[in-house]
């Protein structure tokens, strides 16, 4: 692939939507949605919502078994899987509809990617306009034939640190990881806040040092407070379990997200 080809290469969009963030002096905003929830018929309007607001959109593939998402999300994966939504309906239905706003990051489990088959995987997310894909039980020693198969299309795949994670594994995850490194702010699972303490923070600062892509903090993301807590030291932050509430209880996406981060400098 040639410097220029490397340039256009979906995951390179990841990154240039939240570099672009920072250069206006605010965080990039990752927003996370389950593919259709709350109502299955609203999922390209949501997403459309959703994605004029965020800087990047990262769409949940519902699973009947999300072990690091806390209750909204599992309910809202429980819920669209009785809606009949599944991977190759997502797939579909992005390539159908008209672009969004933001670079698109599917967030699955790792079986319904192992059986879809990691070449035609890459193939139909190229087609459906995805830049990259976030895989939260897929081991980064056991990423290999995953990381390859979607490099051949350009797209990313995002690799996942911790507060617990050695130096000498976050050296190797982050050379390893394209569109951003996703610094995960606690151990446990999604939805719970998170306060930020300093000692989140020194982490963070961590990830940062050691990346050569952008850094998202999640898990926990809640408030503007945090955001504001956040901004010097991560490139964006990650709101999933938050979101889903305002969209579970009818609200607009694009508000409250906007209401999330201080106006553009």
């Amino acid at each position: 692939m040639s410097a220029a080809t490397r340039e256009n290469a979906p995951h390179a969009r990841i990154e240039a939507a939240i570099r672009a963030a920072g250069a206006r002096g605010v965080p990039a905003l990752v927003a996370f949605l389950t593919a259709g929830y709350p109502r299955r018929e609203r999922f390209r309007a949501d997403l459309a919502a959703v994605a004029s607001a965020a800087d990047v959109v990262e769409i949940g593939v519902p699973f009947t078994d999300p072990m690091a998402d806390g209750v909204t999300i599992q309910r809202s994966s429980r819920d669209a899987l009785a809606q009949g939504v599944t991977l190759r309906w997502i797939l579909a239905e992005l390539a159908a509809m008209p672009p969004v706003a933001a670079p698109l990051l599917l967030m699955s489990y790792l079986n319904p990617l192992h059986a879809f088959g990691y070449a035609e995987l890459a193939a139909a997310a190229e087609r459906a306009r995805i830049a990259g894909f976030i895989v939260p039980d897929l081991p980064f020693d056991e990423g290999g034939a995953l990381r390859e198969a979607l490099k051949t299309r350009g797209l990313a795949l995002v690799q996942m640190a911790t507060p617990v994670t050695t130096a000498e594994r976050l050296a190797k995850v982050c050379a390893a990881s394209r569109g951003f490194v996703y610094a995960v702010t606690m151990t446990g699972t999604t939805g719970r806040h998170v306060a930020v303490p300093d000692d989140v923070v020194a982490y963070l600062d961590r990830v940062r040092a050691a990346a050569r892509v952008p850094v998202c903090a999640g898990f926990g993301i809640r408030s503007a407070e945090q955001v504001a807590r956040l901004a010097g030291h991560v490139d964006g932050v990650i709101v999933g379990s938050a979101l889903v509430e305002v969209l579970e209880r009818g609200e607009d996406p694009a508000a409250w997200l906007r209401a999330l981060r201080p106006a553009t400098a």
